[in-house]
């Protein structure tokens, strides 16, 4: 893969930005992620370990559900993905990924909700027992085209684990939405789609269905990936555009070279303004990076900076149906520096031509 000479990056001022931006919930405990109804209400979690929701534009004032013992929120874990059920408006399905404790060791799992007059309450465990730790604990849970369900882990602090086959650290994860392991998968009896990984936190998918992740870099080279089925992304072997003695790894899309932006949210853009464009929620770089590709999205061909300090740490960005982006800050997680109205989420309204 071709990597974009940084000479071909600009960062932009707000009076171009093609977005009105409007803060539609403030004082927030690190919004982690966001998912929307079909009714176009917003399920978003707090790491704290709340699920809230934003009902026409009001946030309800008491939690959908807020996680009970071994529930556990510490260092970069607690309560994160989110994702409805494609029958959601029929079922109430919710899925999470969450951090709990069992024999004093940190997990991660992703357990199904089940909502049932504005309260939810946990319905089965989806897949545990995820290597966890108080760093790189991945997060992101998304519904791929297939209908499948996909799981970004982290290495838990052990980075050798991202090589391991037998271990769900280190890995972009597909199961059923049952749990179940889907029979084309790469490795039979797996739910391991892709290896190598340090700590995976976002995943959208263009026109054509290609998966693309993010994920933070041990210091800087942070990537943007193309993920392939059974693809090795070679942590800690390799980082960035290295090659691997003995090991075919499978290079980043984009790197961040000696820059560091903690990518985190991820999303391709297929409404508005910004259409074709894929989007880079970063914590670190406090900025949100917005990534032109060519036809076949395989080559970034310029890169855009926007929104560069103006809020802070970016955690989430997500597109609803109707062209708007909600965008969240994530200042209060302990690496931010929190004003009087974080942790927020911003909705950008696309302005009018």
């Amino acid at each position: 893969m071709q990597k974009i000479s940084f000479s071909n990056s600009r960062i932009l001022s707000s009076r171009q930005f093609p977005y009105a931006i409007r803060a539609i919930a403030q004082n927030l405990y690190v919004p982690w992620a966001i998912a929307i109804s079909s009714e176009g209400n917003l399920y978003f979690t707090e790491r704290s370990g709340s699920i809230r929701v934003i009902e026409y534009g009001t946030l309800r004032s008491e939690p959908l559900i807020t996680l009970p013992p071994p529930f556990i929120s510490t260092g970069e874990g607690g309560l994160m993905g989110i994702a409805l059920d494609p029958n959601f408006a029929q079922n109430h399905y919710l899925y999470v990924m969450h951090s709990y404790t069992q024999n004093n060791q940190i997990y991660n799992r992703v357990i199904r909700l089940l909502e049932i007059s504005n309260r939810a309450s946990i319905d089965r465990i989806i897949l545990d027992q995820i290597p966890g730790g108080r760093v790189h604990n991945g997060g992101r849970i998304k519904i791929g085209p297939d209908q499948k369900l996909y799981v970004t882990t982290g290495d838990a602090g052990n980075a050798m684990l991202a090589q391991d086959l037998q271990s769900t650290a280190g890995k972009i994860l597909r199961i059923a939405l049952d749990g179940s392991i889907p029979i084309d998968n790469p490795f039979p009896f797996s739910p391991v789609y892709s290896l190598g990984h340090r700590n995976p936190q976002g995943l959208t998918w263009n026109f054509q269905n290609t998966l693309y992740a993010c994920e933070h870099g041990p210091s800087a080279h942070d990537e943007i990936n193309i993920i392939y089925p059974g693809a090795n992304y070679g942590w800690p072997l390799v980082q960035g555009d290295e090659i691997a003695p003995n090991v075919i790894v499978q290079k980043p899309l984009i790197h961040s070279g000696q820059n560091t932006w903690a990518p985190s949210g991820l999303v391709f853009i297929k409404h508005g303004p910004w259409q074709g464009k894929l989007l880079v929620a970063c914590l670190r770089g406090e900025q949100l990076l917005a990534l032109l590709l060519n036809p076949d999205g395989t080559l970034v061909t310029r890169m855009e900076v926007w929104l560069k300090n103006e809020y802070g740490r970016l955690r989430e960005i997500i597109e609803s149906p109707d062209g708007s982006l909600y965008l969240t800050t994530s200042n209060r997680d302990g690496r931010g520096s929190p004003n009087i109205a974080d942790d927020q989420i911003l909705q950008l309204i696309p302005r009018s031509v």
